[in-house]
């Protein structure tokens, strides 16, 4: 973040390391930001924080827009490096559409997913073949599955996934979730 103001992303170490990356011949990248342990809301915008977090200080949109302009930029910048996005879980439903318009107006070459792939990995599949997104399988963004691991527990939907949520292991994360 820009000291001077800091809500206004500093893109210096990421240029400078994408710099790097491109002497080496490094072609792949993902673009992401903050840590979803220390500030989640600026990696992972989400409806509901983490039950042992905080309340995100602005609009979980804020967040995703923030991240995709700073992979805007940073795509523009470095047009020869093949760029993966992030932060778009948050968007829902509404994911397939925000990817689809990101890699047509190239600001991204890849949109990536991460708490998405838990819940419903074909989603960017069923969308592009036509197929209606399954929304009972669309990440809400619960935080459980990154609530868990810092708990002891293994990563997983625990709302969505009948094989966490019937199991021992989602009782025992609702009582440390209480605690």
């Amino acid at each position: 973040m820009n000291e001077k103001n800091p809500i206004e992303p500093d893109l210096s170490e990421a240029l400078k390391f994408l710099s790097l990356l491109e002497e080496l011949q490094i072609s792949l990248v993902n673009i992401t930001a903050g840590s979803p342990y220390y500030n989640p809301h600026v990696q992972r915008p989400a409806l509901y924080p983490p039950s042992d977090g905080y309340l995100p200080p602005e609009d979980p949109l804020v967040g995703v827009a923030r991240q995709m302009q700073a992979t805007r930029e940073l795509k523009q910048r470095f047009p020869k490096l093949l760029v993966v996005g992030t932060a778009y879980t948050y968007l829902q439903d509404f994911l397939p559409l925000a990817a689809q318009a990101a890699v047509r107006e190239g600001w991204v070459d890849v949109v990536g997913l991460g708490r998405m792939a838990l819940t419903y990995p074909e989603i960017l599949w069923d969308a592009a073949n036509g197929r209606t997104v399954e929304h009972k399988r669309v990440c809400r963004t619960f935080s459980d599955c990154t609530t868990a691991p810092r708990k002891g527990l293994p990563s997983g939907c625990y709302p969505l996934d009948a094989y966490y949520k019937n199991s021992e292991m989602a009782v025992q994360l609702a009582a440390l979730k209480t605690r």
